[in-house]
């Protein structure tokens, strides 16, 4: 069941507030930052609620995907941790619980002894694929705005992304 609605928005009144106390030059600063922060809530609890009944989080969702799209169905550890843009330690956390759960298995890299392998299984890829049809039916579908709000808003996130250094352009964002 949704929340009920509050009966104005606290990032306006925030703002406000910001504008009254001498700091109007930056309200509409923080009211970017607490918005994206706020609607990263409510998307995170949107995905939540539909990976509940399959037993995954979100960040094992995507270790499961990503290795579903490699084209071996395995990747090494740290390449894993660098494309997810999380620090080794929670790969390895999500590994630990995947492995528990038999949906991914550790096994040695055939040409480099130091590293380890993060393989998908078949019960993974089953699982990673049924969690991908529920969140595209309930959540990445209907995300909450038209689609030329959605490009925009991909566009503008994107060069949010690209001056905060977080990737290299080729090609993105969107134009």
């Amino acid at each position: 069941m949704p929340p009920t609605p509050l009966p104005r928005d606290p990032i306006e009144e925030a703002h406000r507030q910001w504008t009254d106390h001498g700091w109007g030059a930056v309200a509409d600063g923080m009211a970017a930052v607490t918005s994206v922060m706020r609607a990263q809530q409510i998307m995170m609890a949107r995905v939540d609620e539909v990976l509940k009944p399959t037993g995954l989080t979100f960040a094992r969702y995507e270790l499961l995907t990503l290795l579903s799209f490699s084209r071996t169905g395995a990747l090494p550890m740290a390449k894993a941790s660098a494309r997810l843009q999380v620090h080794p330690t929670s790969v390895t956390n999500a590994v630990d619980r995947l492995e528990a759960a038999s949906l991914v298995k550790r096994v040695p890299h055939p040409s480099d002894r130091r590293a380890t392998l993060i393989e998908i299984t078949e019960a993974g890829r089953a699982l990673a694929l049924e969690a991908t049809e529920q969140l595209n039916a309930k959540v990445f579908g209907q995300p909450g705005l038209d689609a030329e709000k959605l490009s925009e808003l991909v566009r503008i996130l994107a060069e949010l992304r690209l001056a905060a250094g977080d990737f290299a352009s080729g090609g993105w964002p969107p134009a």
